[in-house]
């Protein structure tokens, strides 16, 4: 049986919205993370078979395929193809599952996958906003077959948080209480020096601009309500942010011939969706499917990364999957790390990777919630 080795994994510091990277053109920015990885792997770019980047909002700088643009802009070799993918939030972790795939296939033996997005640009749902210069308003807004599978229920991030909120009985101070964790072990990450290995400094930006040194609870609890009446407030939410990450994919024949070291390998990877109205609930199935069909259960992972697109969302995965929160997130979240939606995926497996083996761990699972109530699964184990 093949194997999916990473035999890389870096990503740029995430910057805060108008914060270091916010003038940085996104292909340059996704170029300065594949550089990175190139050097740190000391692979020959031209044995590169493909290079597949997740990115949301693909226009002005990221339209045009970002993937190839990025690849180009960083000066490597023409010949590399390059494809950009949409799997919203989790559109850089579906790009490692593609080109484990394309390994594990034996159609490929380097690919590298990654992402990219430049949210201080290019603003969250940008492309959605130009459809109205076309008449559209919505993907799910005018379409005759969504209303009559769905009618004109409000599709919402923010409305399905709360209805989350809500169903698990999670009050708005349980979850101050877990953004408020998450800012505090993201900054003594940063003060440890746990993210310096996985950072590729752009210029003299080197730290992640996210983590707030002088929030505590009584500052969120001062906050006003995203919703009228609701729980959830900003200091609840994944924050704006720039960034792009990038992983190196490798077959055993290309351990071989290229004298590799594989850092971890792909044990499971899977997609699944749940209802697009709730939209946020997907990692729960997700994750049980994931761990019966790895032959594992919650107790052998030694981290988890469970994107923290809400609050509410982490809280109830693990109330629900039996995860002990102190196995999750460990070094922080996107409510204190931030959340570039096309990078988040490679850059919260870059960390889960490097985190293994600075504890020396073997399972990692990674998670996270997507647009249309899916959620992508990926299992790694440490070598």
């Amino acid at each position: 049986m093949s194997e999916a080795y990473i035999v890389g994994a870096v990503r740029t510091p995430v910057g805060k919205r108008g914060g270091s990277l916010a003038g940085v053109h996104s292909a340059d920015l996704g170029g300065h993370a594949l550089t990175a990885l190139m050097q740190r792997t000391g692979v020959d770019p031209g044995a590169v078979d493909d290079v597949i980047l997740g990115c949301c909002d693909t226009i002005g700088s990221q339209a045009g395929d970002v993937a190839r643009t990025a690849w180009l802009v960083a000066g490597l070799p023409e010949h590399v193809p390059g494809v950009t993918i949409d799997r919203q939030c989790g559109s850089s972790q579906q790009a490692v599952h593609f080109a484990a795939q394309a390994v594990l296939s034996g159609t490929a033996d380097l690919v590298v996958a990654g992402g990219v997005q430049n949210m201080s640009a290019i603003p969250i749902s940008a492309a959605m906003a130009v459809g109205t210069q076309f008449g559209f308003t919505t993907p799910f807004a005018e379409s005759p077959g969504w209303q009559a599978r769905y009618g004109d229920q409000e599709v919402s991030q923010f409305r399905a948080a709360e209805m989350i909120a809500e169903k698990w009985g999670l009050s708005r101070e349980r979850m101050e209480e877990f953004a408020y964790a998450s800012h505090q072990r993201a900054l003594a990450a940063i003060d440890a020096g746990y993210f310096e290995r996985e950072i590729a400094p752009v210029g003299q930006f080197t730290t992640d601009e996210g983590p707030r040194r002088g929030t505590t609870l009584e500052k969120m609890a001062g906050l006003a309500p995203l919703r009228e009446g609701g729980r959830l407030t900003a200091a609840l939410a994944s924050q704006i942010s720039d960034a792009a990450s990038a992983m190196l994919l490798a077959s055993p024949r290309a351990v071989e011939e290229h004298g590799l070291t594989p850092r971890a390998r792909v044990h499971h990877l899977s997609v699944l969706a749940d209802d697009p109205i709730w939209m946020l609930t997907g990692p729960i199935p997700a994750t049980r499917r994931a761990l019966a069909r790895a032959g594992l259960s919650v107790d052998d992972i030694d981290l988890f990364e469970v994107n923290e697109a809400f609050a509410s969302v982490v809280l109830a995965w693990a109330a629900e999957v039996g995860a002990d929160l102190s196995r999750v997130n460990v070094n922080g979240g996107a409510i204190a790390l931030g959340h570039p939606i096309g990078a988040t995926g490679t850059r919260l497996m870059t960390s889960l990777l490097h985190e293994l083996e600075r504890r020396g761990g073997r399972y990692g699972l990674q998670v996270m919630c997507e647009g249309g109530g899916q959620a992508n699964v990926t299992i790694l184990e440490r070598l």
